[in-house]
């Protein structure tokens, strides 16, 4: 088990980006959360098997068509034993 925090910069919000991470990280079969940064970034923590985990990790890198990411941050951190991918409000 793998899990991930990551920080998108770039025109990452109001494109979807949360929306589709969380249709790919459900479709992968990974957890977490993702949600809105008042600096404009997007930070998500993702877990779940490496596979998993890659896979959206990978997308992240790119996002959705209509954004754009310029710089993507990812850090290990401790699995939490997720067992949903959620969207939260912006914090």
């Amino acid at each position: 088990m793998t899990r991930v925090h990551l920080i998108a910069s770039g025109d990452v919000q109001g494109v979807g980006f949360r929306f589709t991470m969380e249709a790919v990280a459900s479709r992968a079969g990974a957890t977490g959360w993702v949600r809105n940064r008042p600096d404009g970034t997007v930070e998500a923590e993702v877990e779940g098997a490496d596979a998993a985990v890659e896979t959206v990790v990978g997308w992240a890198r790119r996002g959705p068509r209509s954004g754009r990411v310029d710089t993507l941050s990812v850090d290990e951190v401790p699995d939490q034993g997720s067992t949903v991918f959620e969207i939260r409000r912006d914090g």
